[in-house]
This record gives structure tokens, sequence and C-alpha cells, in this order.
């Protein structure tokens, strides 16, 4: 048995709250926070059976753990509610985290990795129900087991999703946390008075002036999830030709991997519509044709270009402005809900710091890490992270259309390998 054909069977939920007693008390969302739409991130560890532990002892590791952790990262114990204005706020009241124990009838070496949509959506990161995180540890056939994560995106950023996964390995460990949490909300505030550049209307809009979603239909190219790798050599090999020989300096892998899936999925699309795509907050508009024509060193100068004038403290403090102007009309990313009409569309998310290699609970590096975002816009998304196998080799999480996905299977497989348990190393996970 192996693949996505196997069964999920959960044993045990419980709610696991902070150890100490949390003062209850209401924290706002910050204006970059309240520009989230109310969609969960979920992420994932895989570990190889250890050697003298049981799966009972690791449950209970984790759990206490979790509770000394939520000391410090309080919010995520807390839930998010509707204040009087209509606007989403977390309300701190130690409501606890729900935490699942379940068994897989799966050897680690035989989840199909490559195809999250089979083996890890809806079976080993949980759906989050309650409160702002929710845990699964599930047990597998071999003995090793999967941690998995759901976090509101709302609360947790992948900044402090990543803070709190390394501070709950290291309260697993005894040992101090290597980084304090701040909620002070206070150093996101708007100025007074404010101000941003008009192009923010353009990148932002208030959700009432949205049309409505639309239907599903039977010949709709649907969004799905895959796992690849992609090589050092075929990195630098693509840095090298996003460099244009007139640059003075090198285009940054991201910048490179971006310009390339850019011009790849511009090639599936011929009816001339404008493709955006989206690395945080910049985003940038080209015809179909400039993509497919033009050479990778002329997109990704283009990409460098849109963000260059994004990563100011000027453009975010503009951002947080024009959230005040606006509220408490709620707003979102334009691509968010409207990628498709405008024309295809992808974010790229930088997921090189994520620290999967720090996420020791005690019974050794998880053998892989990931997230996983299938995250309900009509755009696509992707988020390339290091390679827990390979120095310089990227694992890279898509989240895009089944004509997409086949495109960049059949014209670029030489780059996007599936990720499989080969390359992972885990035949010896039993």
């Amino acid at each position: 048995m192996g693949g996505g054909d196997f069964t999920v069977t959960v044993s045990r939920k419980e709610v696991v709250a902070a150890v100490l007693p949390v003062q209850e008390y209401w924290l706002p969302l910050s204006n970059l926070d309240l520009l989230l739409p109310p969609v969960d991130v979920g992420v994932f560890f895989c570990y190889k059976k250890p050697h003298d532990l049981t799966f009972g002892s690791m449950i209970g590791v984790l759990k206490e753990a979790l509770a000394q952790a939520l000391v410090s990262y309080y919010p995520f114990g807390g839930e998010v509610l509707s204040n009087s204005a209509g606007e989403p706020e977390l309300l701190c009241n130690n409501r606890g985290v729900d935490f699942m124990e379940a068994y897989a009838d799966v050897q680690l070496q035989n989840l199909n990795l490559y195809n999250p949509d089979e083996s890890i959506e809806s079976k080993l990161v949980p759906k989050k129900k309650h409160g702002v995180l929710s845990v699964q540890v599930t047990e597998l056939k071999c003995g090793g087991v999967v941690v998995a994560c759901t976090f509101d995106h709302r609360i947790a950023d992948a900044y402090s999703a990543n803070m709190f996964l390394v501070s709950w390995a290291e309260m697993a460990q005894s040992k101090p946390l290597s980084v304090l949490p701040s909620f002070r909300r206070s150093l996101l505030n708007a100025r007074r008075p404010g101000s941003y550049d008009p192009s923010l209307d353009d990148m932002y809009v208030p959700m009432s002036t949205l049309p409505p979603p639309k239907a599903p239909q039977s010949g709709d190219d649907l969004l799905i999830n895959r796992l690849y790798y992609v090589t050092a050599e075929q990195l630098s090999l693509l840095q090298s030709l996003a460099t244009s020989k007139s640059s003075s300096c090198k285009r940054t892998k991201l910048e490179s991997l971006s310009a390339f899936l850019w011009k790849m999925v511009a090639k599936v699309h011929n009816d001339g519509l404008l493709l955006r795509n989206v690395l945080s907050i910049p985003f940038g508009k080209k015809t179909i044709n400039e993509l497919k024509e033009k050479p990778l060193s002329w997109v990704a100068d283009a990409i460098h270009e849109y963000l260059e004038g994004a990563v100011t403290k000027e453009h975010f403090l503009g951002l947080i402005d024009w959230v005040e102007a606006h509220r408490p009309e709620p707003a979102l990313a334009k691509i968010y809900s409207s990628g498709s009409r405008d024309g295809p569309a992808f974010v790229v998310s930088s997921g090189q710091r994520f620290p999967a290699s720090r996420v020791d609970f005690g019974w050794g590096m998880p053998a892989l890490g990931s997230y996983h975002f299938p995250w309900g816009g009509e755009a696509g998304y992707v988020m390339p992270m290091p390679s827990p196998v390979r120095d310089g080799d990227w694992v890279v999480y898509m989240h895009l259309s089944v004509g997409q996905i086949e495109w960049i299977e059949t014209e670029a497989a030489h780059i996007f390998r599936p990720l499989s348990s080969e390359y992972l190393n885990l035949s010896n996970s039993d």
C-alpha cells in the first residue's frame, strides 16, 4: 500500500493550553493583518522512526513542550472573534490548541509526497475548526511520525509561525528560547496624517467592490498541489541565464526562478491576457507575448524592478495608511480574489528561511518539512524552501492549475523533478 491509498484513524483529541495562566485581553490585528482573508496555512514535518522512543513518549514530549511554548506565544492559544466594528480581533483567553493523535497505515517511504492532494490534504495536515492553531501528530506504519500544524494566517504569517515552531522544538529539548516573540501592534500603527501612493489602489481593493465569486464550472482548470525539487546546478544555470550581460549584479535565485516560472506559465495561455506575478506584496503585469518572446534576463530585470519599489519602509507605511483610510471596510489583495479575471496569476513567496532543520523535538531533524497552502484564492501560489538532503537544492511547493502544472512537467521536467522518497533517502525509514 502506498501513495495516497491509506487510511488515517484519529485515536485521541484534546485541547492543550498554556501551562501558566494567561490574563484574558483583546489584541487588535495590525492593519497589515486586516488585509488577509480568513485563510489557514498548513505545515508538516516527516520524521524517520526514532531508535529509542515510543509514539506515546513522543506525544508526551510534544504536548508538554506545546503547553510551555504557549506561555510566550499566548496569541496562538486564543481565538479570533469580531469586535463591535465588525473587524476580526484576537481574544487572548488561553482556550488552547486542538491536539490530535492519529495512526496512518502507510510507511513513510511510500507516502506520495509529490502529490500532497493525495497524501497530505485532509489526511496528515489537520483541518482547523477552532482557535488559531491546530496540531495533528500521526504515527506511520513504519514507526515514523508526521507532525503537522494548521495556523490562522491572519495571526501567524510564515515568519511568526517559523519562530513558534523553533521555540516549540527548543522547549521539547529543555533549551532556552533563542528568540522571544513580540506582539506590540503599536509598531504598525498608522501615521497621523496618513499618506499612500495611489498605486496601492490597484493592488488592494475593498471587498464591497468585488464581483461575487464565480461558481465552479465543469470545464474549469482547477488548482492542484505538487512538490518538486530543483538541484543547485539548475538554480545556478537559471541564475546565469536570468542575469543580463549589462547588469552590474547577479539576479537572485528567487528572482531567476520566478522569471522562469512566469515565462513558463505565459506559454500555457494564448489569449493575449495580462499575466500578473507577485512576490510578497509587489506585483507586475506583462503581456503574454512579451513574456514568451523576451529573454529570461528581461523578465528577471522586470521582477527586480518591481521588488525594488516595494521593499522600502515607505511602501509598508503607506500600505498601513491605505488600510486605515478604508477601515472598517474589509479589504484584501486584488490578486487573491480576481487574479484569473485579469489574466493568469500566481504568487511567489520565499521560504528560504523556513527553519525545518531546527524543528528537532529530540528525535532528530525531519526528513522533510514543507508548507502546504491551498489558500482558496483564484491565483496560484509557489513557495521554494531549502532541501533537507542537499545543500543548495530547493524543495518547491506549487499550487497551480492543472494546465499550468502539466505544461511545466512537460517542458521543464529537467528542472522541476517530482519529490520522491529516493531523493529524500527514506528507503531506510523503517
